[in-house]
Parts: C-alpha cells; structure tokens; sequence
C-alpha cells in the first residue's frame, strides 16, 4: 500500500489515477469512498468533515475488501489528520510501503487553484486550507515514523508525465513491478513466435 500526500492543486489524485491504471492498483480517495456511500452528501456539501472515527472505520473496511481480493493500493486523502494516522497506524502501519509527498511551491498552486475559477477558492480561504494540511501533515508524518514508514518528496513541478515518472522512480527504485514484467515477457514471447 502506498500513500500520497499534497496540497490541493498537487495533483496527487490524478497522478494516484495514473499510476493504478498502468500497474493494476486500487486508487482510493477518502473524499470518493465516503461520496459513493451517498450518505455524507449534505455534509461534503457543506465543506464539513466526516468524524474520524467513521472515516477510519469505512476505509478500514474498504481497505480489506480490496486487500482480500489480492489487489494493492493508492491512498489518496487518508489519513488526513493525526487523529486518523493514530487508528489506522495500530491496523494497517505494517502494510503501508510508501509514503509520498508530492511538492510543488504553495505560489504555483495558488495559480494552478485560482485557474479553476471556484467561489470558495479566495487567496486567504486557500492558504488557509494550506495551513491545516501542513500542520496535520507534520502530525501524521511523525506517527508513521513511529511505525518505520519515513516519507519521500517528490517535485511535482513539470509535465503530468514528469511527474510520473519521478512517482515510478521513487515507488520501484529500478524494480520493474510484477505485472509490468510479466507483460514484457509476454511481448517478448509472442515476438519469438513470429
């Protein structure tokens, strides 16, 4: 299992999207677990957050559903807090691989943000949001030490394909993953037959 860490804007749910297409994983986002339950709705409507405790509790369970299937996964928003990384640290520290913080300056999210046009996205409400990440990021990060997971930095900065491929290079350290080696067998076989 590998965690992605960001601030809004980092891109970090389109580049978890990437790499679990292209190596068969699960992308998991806390924000899209809790949508498909349909029963946060007014909740997220409101910009309210979800209580940890059922948080932790339906990704727990969404965690092992995937994990009985034998597939890995991508975790995307979770944990967002201290609070989260101390429950879920006694069940899942020993599963987690990775984790990952993809960096890009807080100016250039600021234009990458301010772009999508949104109401709610002034200046100060976004550095505000920044604040709270960061200074749960720092508590989580601290708790997954604790467990023997020490996070790397990635530099989001650049191209979507950039950026993967500093993601891949950072997730396999020149190991090829599994599925992708057995695809490559795969090709090199059906070249032989010709």
């Amino acid at each position: 299992m590998v965690i992605l860490f960001g601030l809004a804007g980092s891109g970090k749910s389109t580049q978890g999207q990437i790499l679990a297409e292209k190596y068969g994983l699960v992308w998991l986002s806390v924000g899209q677990v809790l949508r498909d339950t349909g029963k946060f709705d007014k909740i997220l409507e409101k910009g309210e957050l979800v209580d940890d405790e059922v948080v932790v509790k339906i990704m727990s369970e969404k965690i092992k559903e995937i994990r009985d299937g034998g597939k890995d996964i991508i975790l995307d928003g979770f944990p967002r807090d201290i609070a989260q990384a101390k429950m879920i640290s006694k069940d899942l520290a020993g599963d987690i691989k990775k984790a990952i913080i993809l960096d890009v300056p807080k100016d250039e999210l600021l234009v990458r943000i301010m772009a999508r046009g949104r109401e709610d996205d002034t200046r100060e409400a976004v550095e505000r949001r920044f604040e709270i990440v960061e200074k749960n990021l720092r508590g989580i990060l601290r708790e997954l030490e604790k467990k023997g997971v020490k996070a790397r930095r990635v530099s989001g900065v650049g191209s979507i394909e950039i950026v993967t491929r500093r993601l891949e290079r950072e997730l396999f350290r020149g190991k090829v993953p599994a599925r992708q080696t057995q695809r490559q067998r795969t090709l090199r076989h059906a070249e032989h037959v010709k």
